[in-house]
């Protein structure tokens, strides 16, 4: 598998520059989980950090690869805040009121 050096800003690991496995694209995760074992034998702390864009061009404005900076909010701002992809044909539940949009009209409108 290919790796590719990546810095890290932020947290724990603030100044580190570890090999990170790519995907199939050629690109780092997403996110990066570090579980850190508990001092008492405890569950592990796990820090969540985020790639972001480490910088663009001068001239171009091409991208020139990524880094991963430390979320603070840990797991919980890790995923999607809808909890899953957001799909163009899918909509949201909106509440509904009454008879409000019925196609059928009000049998005593004119009363």
């Amino acid at each position: 598998m290919k790796s590719e050096d990546t810095p890290f800003v932020g947290g724990p690991l603030d100044g580190r520059v570890l090999p990170v496995l790519l995907g199939l694209t050629g690109h780092p995760p997403k996110t990066y989980r570090v579980p850190v074992p508990a001092p008492d034998g405890g569950p592990p702390t796990v820090l969540v950090y985020r790639r972001v864009q480490a910088s663009r061009s001068k001239r171009l404005g091409l991208h020139q690869g990524w880094k991963y900076e430390y979320a603070a909010e840990g797991e919980k701002g890790a995923g999607k805040p809808g909890g899953g992809p957001k799909w163009p044909w899918s909509k949201s539940e909106a509440p509904k009121s009454g008879t409000e949009g019925d196609a059928t009209p009000d049998p005593h409108a004119d009363e």
